[in-house]
This record gives structure tokens, C-alpha cells and sequence, in this order.
């Protein structure tokens, strides 16, 4: 415990951005998972083509691989895209933060995309005849109805995904984001202690997973909860 003496402030902000990551890469997450579930049932060739390519791309490759080349690239196109209107510009860098939240969004997103329309798919048709059969218009159907009934469905595996997400956040210190990891390898570097830094990183992580699992646990019992009445 000595070794860490001195480092808990730093540990306790390196936690506070690990959790602002996970909210903003979730929200994200969410929408791409949505868009491209989405396009994926369209009647649009060109949508579902599009669709289709960002599952097998995202879900194919490396996910450090994705961030470095996202970081890497986003900062290349960025600055080639300065230049022009201003050609003294040397180098534009986009922050970590923001790359590594979008970068891990589409990774994650990738799998939601499968999630989501899967769930669309399990929806009972019956729900959508009748909401049409009241008037409702299309749009009302698909947020009114669409939405909450695949949301039932969709949760146990979005769970997972959402676990996947907060141990993703992790990879973000190799490009340099102060998180709870980049913040053990500074202390690794003055305590020598490797071990003990690491374990205390496991535990957050550990913490945060739980966390996770015990609120989709709570979702899934008060989305269902309309099951248990009818037994």
C-alpha cells in the first residue's frame, strides 16, 4: 500500500475520466448501433451496403488497430483539410479523448448494429399491425413501439457490450489519455512497482464492471416486469 501512497488523486481522476469516456463512447455506441441496425432492414441497397461494410470492417479488425489508425488518421485528414485554407499549418492533432471515444464507439457499435437488428427482427408483428391499424403514423410506431419492445430484447447482449466498452477504454492510454492505466504506468515509472499498480487498475476496472452488470441486471427485471404480472 506504500507504494501507492501519494497516487490515490491521481488514480481518482484517471477513474472520472475512464467513466466520462464510457458515457460519451455509450451515447455514440447507441446511435451508430441504431443507424446502421437501421439501414441493415431498409429497402435501401445503397444503405445496406454501407451497413454491411462497417460490420465486417469494425468487427474484423484489431480493435488497437482501429484506434491507432483512427487517431493517426483523423490527425492526417485533419491537417490536410487546414492546409488548404491556410498552408502554414503544420499539424492539427485531434484530441485523445474524442478519438478515443469515437474509435471505440464504432468498434462497439459495430456489435450493437447486430444486436439491435436482431432485436427489431424479434418484435412481434402483431404490435405493428395494430399501432397501424389505430392511425399511427410510421414514425410514432417506430419510437412509441419499435423501440421499447426491441429495447427488451436487445438488453441482455447490449450488457455485454456495454462491458466490453468500459475494459475498452483501457486501450485509450497508448494514445495518451491521463486514464486510470496511463496514469499506473507513471507511477510504475517512479515506484517500481509494477504488481501492485496493476492490480489496483483490475480492481477499478473490476468495480466499474460490476457496476454494469448489476444496473442491466435492475433494467432487465423492470423491463420484463410486465412478464411476471401476466404468469
Amino acid at each position: 500500500m506504500e507504494a501507492i501512497t501519494g497516487w490515490w488523486d491521481d488514480f481518482f481522476w484517471g477513474s472520472l475520466v475512464v467513466v466520462e469516456l464510457f458515457f460519451v463512447a455509450l451515447f455514440l455506441t447507441i446511435l451508430f448501433g441504431l443507424i446502421g441496425a437501421g439501414s441493415k432492414l431498409s429497402g435501401n441497397k445503397t444503405a445496406k451496403a454501407i451497413a454491411n461494410g462497417y460490420t465486417i470492417i469494425f468487427r474484423g479488425t484489431p480493435e488497437i488497430l482501429v484506434l491507432l489508425l483512427f487517431y493517426f488518421g483523423s490527425a492526417i485528414t485533419m491537417t490536410a483539410i487546414a492546409q488548404i485554407f491556410d498552408p502554414t499549418i503544420k499539424f492539427v492533432d485531434i484530441p485523445p479523448f474524442w478519438a478515443g471515444s469515437l474509435a471505440i464507439a464504432l468498434i462497439i457499435g459495430s456489435y450493437a448494429t447486430e444486436t439491435f437488428r436482431g432485436a427489431f427482427l424479434g418484435v412481434d408483428p402483431g404490435q405493428i399491425e395494430a399501432s397501424r391499424a389505430l392511425g399511427v403514423s410510421n414514425l410514432q410506431t417506430f419510437i412509441y413501439v419499435r423501440i421499447p419492445a426491441m429495447w427488451r430484447l436487445a438488453l441482455p447482449p447490449f450488457g455485454n457490450h456495454m462491458l466490453s466498452l468500459i475494459k475498452d477504454t483501457a486501450l485509450v492510454a497508448i494514445i495518451g489519455l491521463e486514464e486510470t492505466l496511463f496514469v499506473a504506468e507513471q507511477a510504475i515509472g517512479t515506484t517500481g512497482k509494477p504488481f501492485t499498480m496493476y492490480i489496483l487498475v483490475g480492481a477499478i476496472y473490476l468495480g466499474f464492471s460490476t457496476i454494469i452488470t448489476l444496473s442491466v441486471m435492475r433494467l432487465e427485471k423492470y423491463a420484463n416486469k410486465h412478464l411476471e404480472v401476466t404468469r
